[in-house]
């Protein structure tokens, strides 16, 4: 490998150090988990999915049933 080629590589890898410290420094993303947490706080629908989520966990597809005859 030539002294060019490497004095190249060599700089494409500080570029790209120089670019991964500036992100580093950076403030953070905020989390977007937290961001919506609580976004469904007092929603009947989401408790009533909750509800149906639980009945199928536990094998109750009496609850399914009912949702098919609304």
């Amino acid at each position: 490998m030539t002294n060019a080629a490497l004095e190249k590589r060599l700089a494409a890898i500080e570029t790209a150090i120089a670019q991964l410290q500036q992100q580093l420094a950076s403030d953070p993303q905020p989390n977007w988990l937290q961001q919506i947490a609580g976004s469904f706080k007092d929603e009947p629908a989401f408790d009533e999915i909750l509800t149906y989520g639980q009945a199928i966990r536990q094998g109750d597809e009496s609850l399914l049933n009912d949702l098919g005859e609304q």
